[in-house]
C-alpha cells in the first residue's frame, strides 16, 4: 500500500505530498493542471525510462519518493532483503529517483542505491498502472495467463505441475547429456582397455623405479666402488683384500691395546679404556664384515641392459599416468572402475529413458489437470467481467477467456495452454485481442472489471465456480463480505476510466472503485463528480502564480466545506447554492 508520495521539481509541481487513503483516493482538477505528473511520479518509482525534460525548467533535477507499506511475509520483502536492503521494522519501503536534466537518473531504495531492475521487480507487487499506455502491457499473454491463474486461484495444480515438469527436466537433462556422451565414452573405453592391458604387461610393483635407479646407480659406478672398497678394507684389515698377506690389520691392533690396558690390573681410567676399545673393536668387526659383503656382491654380465630396459618401460608410464610408479598404480585401479561404469551404459541409457517417460507422462497428467482448471476459471472470469461491464456504460461489451489444450508436443514451463483475452468493446464488433481493440477509456473500466472480478474471487477464498455466499447489494453486485476481507498490498492506479462515461453509469463506476477499495487501495484520475464522491480523500491538481512569477501545479488534499465545494465546481463550474446542494447530496448518497 501507497502510503506517502512525494514529487519535488517534476513538470510544473515543484513540491507535492500526497497521502493516499488507505481504501479509495480521487484526484481531481481541470485538465491541462498537471494530474499526469502524478502518475508520472508513480512510474518513475516502478523504473520506467526517465526523460531529462520531465524537470521543472530552472532546476537541476527532479526527485520523487514514494513510502510503501509491506505485510510480514510478503514478497516483496524477500525480494529487497536478497538484495541486501531491507525494509524497516515495520514493514516500510522507500523507494526514491532522480532525474538530472543531463545524465542518468539514480535510484535507491531504503535510502541505498538500488538498479532499475530491482525497481522494475518489485514494482509489480506494489503498484498496477492501468492508464492508456499501462494497459497494452495485459495484451502479453504471459500476463494473461498470470492473471487468469491468480484469478483461478490454482496454487495447487500449479504446485503439483511445476514439481512434476522440474522433475521431467532433470531427467531429460540428464538423458540428453548421456546420450551425448555416448560417442566419446565408447571411445574413452577403447582407451582405458587399451592403457591398463599396457599397465598390466608392464606390471610395475610399488616403489620398483626407486629400486632400480639405485640398482643402476651401483652398476655404472661399478670399478670406483670396488677401488675404494679396497683401499678402505686394506687400510682396516689387509686379510680381507688379499689373503696371503701378512700385514696387521685395525682389529688385531686394537686386542692388542686391549690386552695391554687389561695387564695393568688396576681398575678405573684403564679398565674404562679397555671396554670402550672393545666396544669400538665390536662395531669395527661389523663394518669390515658389511664392506666385506659389498665386495662379495659382483655384477653379472648383462645386468646393467635389463635393468636400463626396465627403467624404460616404467618410465614410459610414468610419462602418461605418473609421475611415479604408485601414480600409475593408483590410476589403473580408478579406470577398471570407470570402464565398468561405462561397460553398462546401455542398462544406465534405458533406465534414464524409463524414467525420462514416465516424468514426462507425469507433467502431462499435472498440465491437463491445470488446464481443466484454467478452462473452467476463464469462463467464469469471462462470464463475470461481461456483467461488470453492462454496469460500466458499456453494454454488449464482453470479455472472452479463451483457454485451448494444445498437443503434447507443445509442452512447456507453463504447461499446454494457449490463453487468449478476447475483446468485444461494443456490439457488432469483432473479437479482437485485447489491448488491441479498445479505447484507453474502454481498457480502463475493462481492467477495473477484472480486477473487481479477482478481488472479490479473493475475498471469497474459493475458486470461481463454487458456491461462495457472496453477499448481494440488491442491484445485482456481489459485494465482499466484509468478515471474510482482507486488505491486499496491492496499489491499483485508474486513468481515464471515467472518459464517455456520465449520469448513472458514472455512479456505477465509482460504486465499483469504491468496491474495489474495500480489499485494495485504490486511486483514481477522474473528471467525474460521481466517481469523486465515493473516495475516502480527495485531492485537487490545481494551477497557482508561482513565488518567481510563473505559474506552478499544487496539490492539496480537501475535505468538509472545501471539498464539497469542489464537487459543486465538478458537476457545474460554479459554487451555486444549487450546486452545493446537489454536491453535498451525492457525498452522502455516495456510501457502500
Amino acid at each position: 500500500m501507497l502510503e506517502e508520495l512525494e514529487v519535488r521539481d517534476l513538470g510544473p509541481i515543484h513540491h507535492a505530498l500526497l497521502k493516499p487513503a488507505t481504501g479509495m483516493t480521487a484526484i481531481t482538477g481541470e485538465t491541462g493542471a498537471g494530474k499526469s505528473m502524478l502518475l508520472n511520479a508513480i512510474r518513475l518509482l516502478s523504473g520506467v525510462p526517465a526523460r531529462g525534460d520531465l524537470v521543472s525548467p530552472g532546476s537541476k533535477e527532479a526527485w520523487v519518493q514514494g513510502i510503501f507499506t509491506q505485510e510480514e511475509g510478503a514478497p516483496v520483502l524477500g525480494i529487497i532483503d536478497q538484495a541486501g536492503l531491507p525494509a524497516e521494522d515495520d514493514g516500510q519501503v522507500f523507494i526514491s529517483r532522480s532525474i538530472p536534466v543531463g545524465g542518468r537518473s539514480r535510484a535507491a531504495v531504503n535510502g541505498r542505491s538500488a538498479p532499475l531492475s530491482l525497481l522494475e521487480g518489485i514494482s509489480s507487487d506494489l503498484v498496477t498502472v492501468h492508464g492508456q499506455t499501462d494497459q497494452m502491457r495485459m495484451a502479453n499473454p504471459g500476463r494473461q495467463r498470470d492473471f487468469l491463474d491468480a484469478y483461478a486461484q490454482d496454487e495447487h495444480e500449479l504446485a503439483e505441475f511445476r514439481l512434476a515438469w522440474s522433475s521431467y527436466q532433470s531427467s531429460r537433462k540428464r538423458l540428453d547429456s548421456l546420450r551425448n556422451q555416448e560417442a566419446g565414452l565408447a571411445a574413452q573405453a577403447d582407451y582405458l582397455r587399451e592403457s591398463i592391458d599396457r599397465i598390466d604387461q608392464v606390471d610395475p610393483h610399488p616403489g620398483e623405479d626407486e629400486d632400480l635407479h639405485q640398482q643402476r646407480d651401483r652398476i655404472e659406478h661399478a670399478a670406483q666402488i670396488s677401488q675404494g672398497l679396497r683401499m678402505a678394507l686394506g687400510a682396516l684389515d689387509a686379510a680381507q683384500v688379499d689373503p696371503d698377506g701378512d700385514g696387521p690389520s685395525v682389529s688385531g691392533l686394537l686386542e692388542q691395546a686391549i690386552s695391554a690396558l687389561e695387564g695393568i690390573g688396576i681398575g678405573g681410567v684403564f679398565q674404562e679404556s679397555a671396554r670402550r676399545l672393545r666396544s669400538m673393536n665390536t662395531d669395527l668387526s661389523d663394518l669390515v664384515f658389511t664392506l666385506s659383503s659389498e665386495m662379495d656382491d659382483e655384477v653379472q654380465e648383462g645386468d646393467l641392459d635389463k635393468i636400463n630396459a626396465r627403467i624404460h618401460d616404467l618410465g614410459e608410464l610414468t610419462r602418461r599416468w605418473g609421475p611415479t610408479i604408485d601414480d600409475v598404480l593408483a590410476w589403473r585401479d580408478k579406470s577398471r572402475l570407470d570402464l565398468e561404469d561405462m561397460d553398462a551404459s546401455p542398462e544406465k541409457l534405458q533406465e534414464l529413458q524409463d524414467q525420462c517417460s514416465h516424468d514426462r507422462d507425469a507433467a502431462l497428467k499435472a498440465a491437463r489437470a491445470l488446464s481443466r482448471t484454467r478452462a473452467t476459471a476463464g469462463h467464469t472470469l469471462g462470464d463475470r467481467v461481461s456483467e461488470e461491464l453492462e454496469s460500466l456504460a458499456m453494454a454488449g461489451a464482453g470479455l472472452e477467456v479463451k483457454v485451448v489444450q494444445q498437443d503434447d508436443d507443445a509442452l512447456d514451463q507453463h504447461g499446454l495452454d494457449d490463453i487468449s483475452f478476447l475483446f468485444t468493446p461494443y456490439p457488432g464488433s469483432p473479437q479482437l485481442p485485447m489491448g488491441k481493440s479498445a479505447s484507453g477509456g474502454e481498457l480502463s473500466r475493462l481492467m477495473l472489471a477484472m480486477e473487481l472480478v479477482a478481488a472479490e474471487a479473493r475475498t471469497a477464498g474459493m475458486k470461481p465456480g463454487a458456491g461462495n455466499g457472496q453477499a448481494s447489494d440488491g442491484g445485482g453486485d456481489v459485494l465482499p463480505n466484509q468478515n471474510q476481507a482482507m486488505r491486499e498490498s496491492m496499489t491499483f492506479i485508474f486513468d481515464e476510466v471515467d472518459a464517455g462515461v456520465g449520469g448513472r453509469a458514472a455512479v456505477e463506476l465509482g460504486r465499483r472503485l469504491a468496491r474495489l477499495a474495500v480489499t485494495s487501495q485504490v486511486i483514481v484520475v477522474t473528471h467525474l463528480p460521481q466517481v469523486a464522491s465515493w473516495a475516502d480523500a480527495q485531492f485537487v491538481v490545481s494551477k497557482h502564480d508561482g513565488q518567481s512569477g510563473g505559474v506552478e501545479t499544487v496539490v492539496d488534499e480537501v475535505a468538509g466545506e472545501t471539498r464539497q465545494r469542489e464537487i459543486a465546481r465538478m458537476l457545474s463550474g460554479s459554487e451555486s447554492t444549487t450546486s452545493l446542494e446537489h454536491a453535498r447530496e451525492l457525498l452522502v448518497s455516495s456510501r457502500l
